[in-house]
């Protein structure tokens, strides 16, 4: 399955929540899209596993990860000390990309990962291009020299600057932010339930 790049409100309805951000048309319409709208369906009540199923897919489509990439990383959260789905949450939440993200460099997931893609950012003072790449404690995120006058990341910076999260430190001047702890999980704000995931993947 290649990554999904369509419409965001549509999916920020079918989880009814805006997993991409504020989203005015999706507020307008809390509910599934389709030709029936609102209306109930005979027999809508969902199963354990379709739940659990919708769980997993909210936190793909919130993360930006695929399928495999997803599985992967369950696998090495559960053989990690502690609690599986919080494991699971903070492999994603480390993510470069996401990093990128929750500092403000982009407004959204998406425009991090491309950041980070056409070489704009940095980790510990060396380029590097992998949205995927997992960071760890003491790494130092920065946007490249030759970047530091882009508009996209200026306006970014100026639109999300009070947004402040207790496991990164940005330093503005610098252009650049620090991770100082991994985080727990009553730090981590999305609206996921990790548990399902966990009992989906139990199976």
């Amino acid at each position: 399955m290649a990554r999904y790049r369509g419409p965001v409100t549509k999916i920020a309805r079918k989880f009814r929540d805006n997993i991409f951000g504020p989203d005015k048309a999706a507020d307008k319409r809390p509910y599934p899209p389709g030709q029936h709208g609102p209306a109930k369906r005979r027999g809508s009540k969902q199963s354990e596993y379709a739940i659990q199923l919708s769980e997993k897919q909210k936190a793909k489509y919130t993360y930006g990860i695929l399928e495999r990439q997803f599985a992967n990383m369950f696998e090495k959260a559960s053989r990690m000390k502690g609690i599986t789905g919080e494991n699971l949450l903070q492999l994603c939440e480390t993510r470069l990309d996401n990093t990128v993200y929750r500092l403000g460099i982009s407004p959204t997931r998406r425009g991090a990962r491309q950041l980070v893609s056409h070489k704009h950012i940095t980790v510990n003072g060396n380029v590097v291009n992998i949205p995927s790449y997992t960071l760890k404690v003491g790494d130092v995120i920065g946007v490249r020299e030759k970047s530091k006058s882009l508009e996209t990341i200026n306006n970014s910076l100026t639109t999300n600057k009070t947004k402040n999260y207790d496991w990164l430190d940005w330093n503005n001047s610098e252009m650049n932010g620090k991770l100082i702890t991994i985080p727990s999980r009553d730090m981590i704000p999305e609206n996921i339930k990790e548990q399902l995931i966990v009992e989906l993947y139990s199976k």
